[in-house]
């Protein structure tokens, strides 16, 4: 998918879900779709306002509990600091983080069944979902 049709896609999503798009939203949504890298609220904020200089930090904090709320943006935990955002996993993606530069890409998951069926068994719960995130280099970080 290209980033201007998901762009065009999280907005439907948005204004099918009630909400009402604005201007900042926009900015904020161009910007998640279009990076390679976790993006922290106050880094969002920093990027939004060079797009939308009025833009106000409660408008970012909004838009990503809205985003997550419908499934379109993901938190991330990061090893020693605060969490980030990045869009979703299509279909069955995990994400790989570089613990220096904060890229993120996307691989597609294994069959991990044989595994929760030992966790299961041994704990007595039943594993609903998974979230499955592996932190390293990128190839330019560790070059």
């Amino acid at each position: 998918m290209l980033k201007t049709d998901e762009n065009e896609s999280w907005l439907i999503r948005l204004q099918a879900g009630g909400y009402r798009v604005t201007a900042p939203m926009r900015a904020l949504i161009e910007i998640l779709c279009q990076s390679e890298r976790i993006l922290g609220p106050l880094e969002l904020f920093d990027l939004g306002r060079k797009v939308y200089p009025r833009m106000g930090l409660v408008t970012v904090y909004r838009t990503l509990e809205k985003l997550e709320e419908l499934g379109l943006v993901q938190r991330v935990h990061q090893i020693g600091n605060c969490h980030g955002y990045l869009r979703a996993a299509h279909g069955h993606e995990h994400i790989l983080l570089c613990t220096r530069c904060g890229r993120v890409e996307y691989f597609s998951g294994d069959d991990l069944s044989c595994l929760f069926a030992r966790v299961e068994q041994k704990s007595g719960f039943k594993i609903q979902e998974h979230w499955l995130q592996l932190h390293g280099l990128c190839a330019n970080c560790h070059a």
